[in-house]
């Protein structure tokens, strides 16, 4: 656990006893503030990635179906519905992602 945490870069260092791993949290400097808003907007690109991931595999799915017999109009429709979708989870993580960096950086 004690090797996880410090190798995880979390700017916090665990100290063993044996029996508990004990973690010193340091208080929030305007530095460590900055880096958590940072790591915070990395971890919303990461979302957003992997939400236009799953677009574009279900874009591609629809497409075979159409392509193997499937009605072109009810395919277009699932691929607007599927944009539609993404762009609303994409709005989310902003969304989520704004909120965050204003709690990190309020003192």
């Amino acid at each position: 656990i004690e090797k996880s945490i410090f190798e995880a870069n979390l700017g916090v260092t665990p100290m063993n006893d044996g029996v508990v791993v004990r973690l010193s949290i340091p208080p929030l400097t305007e530095e460590r503030r900055r880096d958590l808003v940072k790591r915070c907007s990395n971890l919303g690109e990461e979302s957003k990635v992997g939400i236009r991931g799953g677009r574009r595999d279900a874009i591609e799915e629809i497409k075979k179906a159409v392509k193997n017999g499937f009605s072109e109009d009810i395919g277009k429709k699932l691929e607007d519905d599927v944009d539609n979708l993404s762009k609303k989870f994409i709005a989310n993580v902003d969304e989520m992602v704004k909120h965050k960096e204003k709690d990190i950086m309020t003192i």
